[in-house]
């Protein structure tokens, strides 16, 4: 089977999503019994060990480690010619905010923000910034540093919508029912909370990030989401 999901950048796409599904049969098939397995995450970099539940929350937030092509920490038996390829665990970063990581996603989308700000030190021209572009950094920039609510630390508003688009994604939810969770948890949080009140308005969010979507032809009664 192929795993070339695992250099795809796009960690809320089908492929990734399907691929971390594999990734987690494969350890528990492997590891019957275990309720806490090594976390190939790019941070834990398989030297922590996690619930199989955090683990895949793990690989969706951080990514997996790109050189992990071959599981043997995980069940997978080793031949002598791949034994070279196989992980290693040094090197450990520290694990980050998950409102880090999504200022690490803008930055990976927009390469032009950190790029002017390195030129601001030297002679070097800037690189021309398109207008539309830019405003669409600054909206996104906005809500990756406004709290989901007065006092909130854990989330900002962007990590939140990303944090819930992703359920949505994988346990395949449909528009309605996510409207319907979304206005539970819009009353549960302080009323001043900055929470989108549908799908549609926190889908105009992440489509700044690339993470948009496609109209296809579905049931009239949105009964069937593809």
């Amino acid at each position: 089977m192929s795993r070339r999901w695992i250099q795809n950048p796009n960690r809320c796409s089908d492929e990734y999503l399907d691929g971390i599904e594999d990734f987690i049969e494969f350890a528990r098939r492997h590891n019957p019994g275990a309720t806490r397995i090594r976390c190939p995450c790019r941070r834990c970099n398989n030297t922590l060990w996690e619930t199989i539940e955090n683990v895949g929350f793990h690989l969706v937030r951080n990514g997996m480690i790109e050189t992990y092509s071959i599981w043997n920490l995980h069940g997978e038996q080793l031949d002598h010619a791949s034994s070279s390829n196989a992980t290693r665990m040094d090197n450990v970063e520290p694990i980050v905010d998950p409102n880090d990581q999504v200022m690490d996603i803008i930055e990976d989308v927009f390469p032009f923000a950190s790029t002017n700000i390195n030129h601001e030190k030297e002679d070097d021209v800037p690189t021309p910034i398109d207008s539309a572009e830019f405003e669409q950094y600054e909206k996104l920039l906005k809500n990756a540093n406004q709290e989901l609510y007065p006092g909130c630390e854990s989330f900002s508003v962007l990590t939140a919508i990303v944090e819930l688009m992703h359920g949505k994604i994988k346990y395949r939810i449909s528009n309605l029912c996510f409207d319907y969770f979304l206005g539970v948890f819009k009353r549960m949080l302080p009323t001043d909370n900055c929470l989108p009140k549908d799908h549609k308005h926190a889908q105009k969010v992440l489509n700044g990030l690339g993470l948009g979507y496609e109209k296809i032809h579905a049931c009239k009664n949105n009964c069937m989401l593809f």
